[in-house]
C-alpha cells in the first residue's frame, strides 16, 4: 500500500468535519472517501457502504483477528470503528487520494502509520457549547450519549496540536477555503 496520499480529517463529533469532507470531495475530484466500518446503528439517512459499513460486533472482531483494519478502536462502550485496509487499496487502485473522516484517536493512529504521506487536519469547533448545541440539533442523541460525546470532545480538543493543521470552524465558508487550500498545497508537494 504505497501509492496515493491521505487526507485525514479529525475532530470531536459535532465539529463540522463531515460537512467539510463532503465539500472537499465535491471541489477536489482526485479525492475519494474512505468508508469506515462501525458497529453502531445507522442514523436516519445513512447508507451502508456509503456513510459507513454497518457490521455486527462479531463481524468486526473477526475482521480484527484477520488483520483487515489499518486502525480500529472501541470509541464508546461496545461501539467499534475502524478503517479497512481494503478501502485504502481500492481508492489508490482507482488512482485517487484517500480522505478520512475519523475521530481524533483514529486520526492520530493513521497519521502515525502513514507519516509524510498523510496530512492530518483537525477541525476545531467554536466552543464546547456550540458543539453541544450542534449535537442536540441532530436529534439522534439521548442525554446520556450527548454527555458522553461532550466529555469525550473536551478530551479530544487537547490533541489538536498533534495534527499538521488546525482549522477553526467558526464560519463554514472560511473553514472550507482553508481546508481546500491546505489540501491542494499538500497534493502538489
Amino acid at each position: 500500500m504505497n501509492q496515493g496520499k491521505l487526507i485525514i480529517f479529525s475532530a470531536p463529533s459535532g465539529s463540522g468535519k463531515t460537512t467539510i469532507v463532503k465539500e472537499m470531495l465535491k471541489k477536489i475530484p482526485e479525492l475519494a472517501f474512505s468508508v469506515s466500518a462501525c458497529t453502531r446503528q445507522p442514523r436516519e439517512g445513512e447508507i451502508h457502504g456509503k456513510d459507513y459499513y454497518f457490521i455486527s460486533e462479531e463481524e468486526f472482531i473477526k475482521a480484527i483477528e484477520n488483520d483487515e483494519f489499518v486502525e480500529w478502536e472501541m470509541v464508546y462502550s461496545g461501539k467499534y470503528y475502524g478503517t479497512l485496509r481494503s478501502e485504502i487499496e481500492r481508492i489508490w487502485k482507482e488512482g485517487n487520494h484517500v480522505v478520512f473522516d475519523v475521530d481524533v484517536e483514529g486520526g492520530l493512529s493513521l497519521k502515525e502509520k502513514f507519516g509524510e504521506k498523510a496530512l492530518g487536519i483537525f477541525v476545531m469547533p467554536p466552543s464546547l457549547e456550540v458543539l453541544e448545541s450542534r449535537l442536540r440539533a441532530r436529534g439522534s442523541e439521548s442525554e446520556e450519549s450527548l454527555k458522553m460525546r461532550v466529555d469525550k470532545a473536551e478530551e479530544e480538543l487537547e490533541y489538536a496540536g498533534a495534527f499538521d493543521i488546525v482549522i477553526q470552524n467558526n464560519e463554514l465558508s472560511i473553514a472550507l477555503q482553508e481546508a481546500e487550500s491546505a489540501i491542494r498545497r499538500f497534493l502538489q508537494a
